[in-house]
C-alpha cells in the first residue's frame, strides 16, 4: 500500500477526547477521515462536532476502509481490542495502525504487525478538553513517538501535519516516559486543588485568583531554569516554617478529614528536600533540620481518603 502524508483515509477508533481533536487536526491537514466510532451521547456528539460529515461506523468496517487506522483507547482496553480483531483477520498487510497511549509502544500492536500491518506509537503530550480549541494547542505540543526505524519517519510526517514536534522513544521506556508525564501533569491538578481546598477553608472567596498568578511564574521559572527556580522554606532550609506548615495541616487534616494534603505536603517537601540537598543547594545540616520538621508531633498515620 502507498504511503502518501496527507491523503491517507484514516479510521477513528474512539472519539474520546483525544481521538476526535486528533481526528480532526488530520483531517485539517489533508487526510481524509472515513469513518469514526462512537458509543456514548458524549462521544457522538463530539465526533459531530469535531468531525462533522464523518460516518459513525462499527468497528470492523472503520478497519476495513482505512489505510490508517488511529486507536484512541484507554490503555488497558488496547491490547484486547487489538488482539481481537486480529483474530476476526480484519487488519491488512502494509496497512498503518498507530494508538496513542502513553504506556504503550509498538509491542502491543504485535497482533496486526504479524498481519503485515506498520504499527505506529503516536502519544500526545497533552491534556484535552474534546473541544476545538485543543487543535490551536497542538501548535505548542509533542508527540511521543515509537516505531521500527524505517518508519519512524511515517511517525513523524503524522505528527508535524498535525502542528506539533516529534520526539523519539524507546520502546523500552515507554513506561517511565508516561510515568513521568502523568507524575507532572496529574499531580499538579492534585496539588492545585488541594491548596485551593485549604485556601477556601479559611475563607479566601476566590482561591484560585491568589494562587494564579503565583503557580504560572513558579511553572514559567520551572522550565526555563529547572531546579534553580526552586523557592521557599525547603530551599532556604528554614525548618521553622516547615514544622509550623505542618502542624498547621495536621490540625486542619483533623478537622477537615482531609489528611491527603499532609501527607502530600510532607512527602512533596521530603522529596524537595532531598534533590536540593543532592545538588548543593541544602546543607546536610539544613535537610536534616528540614527532615526532623516534617515528622516532629507526628499524631500517627493518616485517616485515609476522604477522612
Amino acid at each position: 500500500m502507498p504511503i502518501k502524508p496527507g491523503r491517507l483515509g484514516i479510521g477513528i477508533i474512539g472519539a474520546g477526547k483525544v481521538g476526535a481533536v486528533l481526528g480532526a487536526a488530520l483531517r485539517a491537514a489533508g487526510h481524509a477521515v472515513v469513518g469514526v466510532s462512537a458509543v456514548s451521547q458524549a462521544s457522538l456528539e463530539r465526533a459531530e462536532l469535531l468531525l462533522p460529515g464523518v460516518p459513525v461506523l462499527e468497528i470492523a468496517d472503520i478497519v476495513e476502509r482505512s489505510e490508517l487506522v488511529l486507536l484512541a483507547v484507554p490503555d488497558d482496553a488496547l491490547p484486547g481490542l487489538v488482539s481481537g480483531l486480529a483474530k476476526t483477520s480484519a487488519w491488512q498487510s502494509g496497512q498503518l495502525v498507530a494508538h496513542t497511549s502513553g504506556r504503550y509502544g509498538t509491542g502491543v500492536l504485535a497482533p496486526a504487525k504479524a498481519a503485515g500491518a506498520i504499527a505506529l506509537a503516536l502519544h500526545p503530550a497533552m491534556t484535552f478538553t474534546g473541544m476545538s480549541l485543543d487543535l490551536s494547542r497542538l501548535a505548542d505540543c509533542c508527540f511521543g513517538i515509537t516505531a521500527e526505524p524505517a518508519m519512524l519517519p511515517i511517525a513523524q510526517a503524522l505528527v508535524v501535519e498535525m502542528g506539533a514536534e516529534p520526539v523519539v522513544i524507546a520502546e523500552a521506556d515507554r513506561v517511565l516516559y508516561h510515568a513521568a508525564l502523568a507524575h507532572s501533569a496529574n499531580h499538579l491538578v492534585t496539588i492545585v486543588a488541594q491548596a485551593a481546598q485549604v485556601l477556601g477553608d479559611i475563607g479566601v472567596e476566590a482561591p484560585n485568583q491568589v494562587l494564579g498568578p503565583l503557580l504560572r511564574a513558579a511553572l514559567e521559572n520551572a522550565l526555563s531554569s529547572g531546579e534553580s527556580a526552586l523557592t521557599g522554606p525547603v530551599a532556604r532550609g528554614d525548618s521553622g516554617t516547615v514544622a509550623s506548615h505542618t502542624q498547621a495541616l495536621r490540625e486542619h487534616a483533623l478537622d477537615t478529614g482531609s489528611a491527603d494534603i499532609l501527607d502530600a505536603y510532607v512527602a512533596l517537601s521530603s522529596a524537595t528536600a532531598a534533590r536540593a540537598a543532592r545538588r548543593g543547594l541544602l546543607s546536610a545540616e539544613s535537610f536534616l533540620g528540614v527532615q526532623a520538621a516534617l515528622t516532629a508531633d507526628d499524631a500517627g498515620p493518616s485517616t485515609g481518603p476522604g477522612g
